[in-house]
């Protein structure tokens, strides 16, 4: 039984740390991908991803009801041993320990690229890495009012995307499926994979308060993220022309540039700067349940010093091997498959296990 006493978390804080972990930079870059494989019919994937997304997402909670006080590293433990609790404990923190730095050195890439294009990588790594390391060698309630703190501070900025609607085209949406389903189905395959993050509810659902209200936060959670996809989509599509949209890699930051304003000459830097904070609340909770897991491990609870550990390992990485486009895109790929597996594969494979064992064991009891 974990010691939650002074931890818990709020439902709100529950439902956002999610949504923060699923909102990163993916954002940056999702019109373009989804018109790459659909056109302008790639938002109905956004939507198909979310029944996936919330299917999974109430089936980890159901997994966690039948136990209320541990996480999925107890819950391993109890089905399958001490051992095959303390392997699953070392592979779920290389995976979130992977997932993290990638989404932390990818927050350092597009700093450089869009805002201080100067500044070497390296030293970028080290100024994100400080501030990263007071926040989260603290418990999960810190990191919960970051979120909430981080979501009411930057939600005005999807509303600036309505000032672009000005120079719209709403014909571009227009016939529905004009290729038909196939090239949309090709898109769940991208959208799934933004909605990966849902799954830190195997650690957070011990900590919340209200439990009984676990599987509607989930949903809400779920819910928020794909209001805020479609609508950066959605706008995208209408400002650039279907052909137009592929040229850009970060269509969702160019379509601010055709904002203006008197007092402010480059708005898209002034809000990208400010998005760093967005891109902050999926980092950091990975991070956090990377170094958790691994003072499970060692059956410690203090996890600073595996915090140190890995954010030096990110500055040594970043410095013996420069981070590039390409490198990115292998780092991506990799972490697609594992994130599939992992996010969506792992609680179905696991729920059904439970399923299975607990219609035998009933049998057995007649």
């Amino acid at each position: 039984m974990m010691n939650v006493q002074g931890k818990q978390i709020t439902l709100l804080q529950f439902i956002l740390l999610i949504h923060g972990v699923q909102i990163g930079v993916g954002v940056l870059t999702l019109p373009r991908e989804l018109a790459e494989k659909a056109g302008t019919d790639g938002w109905i994937g956004i939507i198909l991803g979310w029944f996936i997304a919330t299917g999974t997402s109430l089936l980890i909670i159901q997994i966690m009801k039948k136990h209320p006080n541990g996480t999925i590293l107890d819950v391993l433990t109890y089905y399958f041993g001490k051992w095959v609790g303390k392997v699953g404990g070392v592979i779920l923190a290389v995976y979130f320990g992977l997932l993290g730095l990638y989404s932390f050195i990818t927050e350092a890439m597009f700093i450089q690229a869009w805002v201080l294009p100067r500044a070497s990588i390296t030293l970028l790594v080290i100024l994100l890495a400080i501030p990263s390391y007071l926040l989260v060698r603290n418990n999960i309630q810190i990191l919960a009012r970051y979120s909430v703190f981080v979501f009411f501070m930057t939600i005005w900025i999807i509303f600036f995307y309505m000032f672009s609607l000005k120079n719209a085209q709403f014909l571009n949406l227009l016939p529905l499926l004009k290729e038909g389903w196939y090239p949309v189905i090709k898109t769940v395959k991208i959208t799934i994979i933004t909605y990966v993050g849902f799954d830190i509810a195997f650690f957070l659902y011990p900590y919340l308060q209200k439990k009984e209200f676990a599987s509607l936060g989930i949903v809400i959670a779920n819910t928020i993220t794909m209001f805020a996809y479609l609508l950066i989509t959605l706008v995208a599509f209408v400002v650039f022309s279907p052909d137009e949209i592929a040229k850009f890699n970060e269509p969702t930051i160019t379509i601010l540039k055709v904002i203006e304003l008197t007092f402010i000459e480059r708005l898209e830097i002034v809000l990208f700067a400010l998005y760093i904070f967005v891109m902050s609340t999926k980092v950091l909770p990975l991070m956090f349940v990377s170094v958790f897991s691994t003072s499970w491990v060692f059956g410690k609870e203090e996890h600073t010093k595996p915090l140190f550990w890995l954010l030096v390992c990110s500055v040594i990485y970043v410095f013996l091997l420069p981070p590039s486009v390409h490198i990115s895109l292998i780092w991506r790929k990799e972490l697609e498959t594992l994130s599939f597996l992992f996010t969506y594969a792992f609680p179905v494979c696991l729920g059904g296990y439970i399923l299975i064992r607990g219609l035998f064991k009933r049998r057995s009891l007649k």
